[in-house]
């Protein structure tokens, strides 16, 4: 390899000769000399990593004082006394009865706010903010061409003003500007459902997204003229996000940090109001053959979820709640606030995984329900030793 050039201009007075251009020469990097190099760069890069990785997985000396992380880096798990209170996490079965063909007429829902300490993981607990001391809330359901008058109460022993906002309604704040309730105190409104479709509802009280990280959602399901096709079995699945101080795997009473809310960095993804809530003894239960539809919404307040079923494929997809379904997807978005109902046949036994699949949110979050079905082995779809 020739030498390159390199032309330095400098600056002269006026009359003042030009020198000459100065040459400098670059010598060409040798093999052995580049090996070195190469060598050297991996060794930096290994030793970076073992000093990030020291760095992440280093934990707190255990004491029954929760201690809080409310920045972006990794925090530590806090091992307090471990606490137990009673489930907030909605039954998912809890669908309502199935409109039908029936007219529409009034129909009328009462809602009560309540504050309480709920069984957040194992060993841990959180104070959650709910619509009928569940999360989500009671899955409301009516028709098309219906009015529906949502009755609020809050509790008289809650600590703070809450509120309705439904997204199947058409006027101002979806009801929230006249459900702004004090402790011990109700409010009132009524809509006409216009469009079908499967709506989120939440708290809309500043700061509102506290009030839906604290657990304030839950959906509302307007049929369509003459009702949804029969199925077999229906469930009702919300995603949420909490904010604690403490890590994921923390026991005792983990706190809302504020901070965290704001960065979009939960410690738990969760559906149904706590991890890993609908597995074991709460597993949703179909038999093989079974046609299965899933009510499935996203409370957030922050995060879009990447909704999927572990060794299924959705028949059909009412993609955001669409009245029109897709047909044989695999994943369906769901963005915060957002809803969605997907169906589909069980064709063999065994356990089927619900996730989100941005999967840390899975293994170290929290974000699992599962659906287990019995029933005959069909060895012409699926076989394993």
């Amino acid at each position: 390899m020739s030498p390159q050039t390199l032309s330095t201009e400098t600056r002269r007075s006026p009359g003042q000769v030009e020198p000459p251009p100065r040459i400098v020469e670059i010598e060409p990097i040798g093999r052995d000399r580049l090996f070195f190099l190469l060598v050297a760069a991996i060794a930096l890069s290994v030793v970076a990593s073992l000093i990030v990785v020291n760095w992440v997985g280093v934990e707190a000396t255990p004491s029954d004082q929760a201690t809080t992380s409310t920045s972006a880096g990794p925090s530590a798990v806090v091992a307090g006394a471990p606490r137990t209170a009673p489930s907030v996490s909605q039954d998912p079965t809890a669908v309502g009865s199935p409109i039908g063909t029936r007219g529409p007429q009034l129909v009328s829902f009462d809602v009560e706010t309540i504050e309480l300490e709920g069984q957040l993981a194992d060993g841990a607990t959180f104070t959650y903010w709910t619509f009928d001391g569940t999360v989500p809330g009671p899955m409301l359901r009516a028709r098309v061409g219906d009015t529906v008058e949502i009755n609020l109460i809050n509790a008289a022993d809650s600590t703070n003003v809450h509120s309705i906002d439904l997204h199947a309604v058409n006027g101002p704040g979806g009801g929230a500007m006249a459900t702004q309730v004090p402790p011990g105190e109700s409010g009132s409104f009524r809509f006409q459902a216009l469009n079908p479709g499967v709506y989120v509802y939440h708290c809309a009280t500043p700061h509102v997204p506290t009030h839906i990280a604290n657990g304030m959602y839950g959906l509302i399901v307007i049929e369509p003229d003459g009702g949804l096709d029969a199925v077999d079995r229906e469930f009702y699945v919300m995603q949420g996000e909490i904010y604690t101080a403490e890590a994921f795997g923390s026991t005792g009473a983990l706190t809302f940090d504020a901070d965290r809310l704001l960065l979009e960095e939960p410690n738990f993804v969760v559906f149904n109001g706590a991890a890993s809530a609908l597995t074991g003894d709460n597993a949703m239960q179909v038999d093989v053959g079974d046609t299965v539809r899933l009510y499935v919404g996203n409370g957030g307040p922050n995060l879009i979820s990447s909704f999927h079923v572990i060794g299924e494929i959705f028949d059909r997809v009412h993609v955001e709640g669409a009245r029109d379904p897709a047909f044989d997807v695999q994943t369906t978005l769901i963005p915060t606030g957002g809803a969605t109902w997907v169906e589909f046949t069980v064709d063999v036994p065994g356990n089927y995984l619900l996730v989100d699949h941005a999967l840390s949110r899975v293994f170290d979050k929290g974000a699992l329900a599962i659906i287990t079905a019995t029933g005959p082995e069909d060895p012409t779809i699926f076989t394993a030793p």
